[in-house]
């Protein structure tokens, strides 16, 4: 595997384990919930951009 691919994977899952965590566990609206998903938002976006341009040698 690539580097991008290697360092974007587990950002992934991270994100993608804290956004369910933070959606299963919601009883109400609070800025600690929002600020978690607003953290798991942006790693979903971060992983997703390394693995995404890893095969085509884009550079990000």
């Amino acid at each position: 595997m690539e580097t991008k691919t290697l360092a974007g994977l587990p950002i992934l899952v991270a994100a993608v384990a804290l956004l369910l965590w933070t959606t299963l566990t919601m009883k109400t609206v609070s800025p600690m919930t929002l600020g978690a998903g607003a953290i798991a938002s942006v790693g979903l976006a971060a992983g997703a951009l390394l693995v995404g341009t890893a095969g085509d040698g884009r550079s990000v």
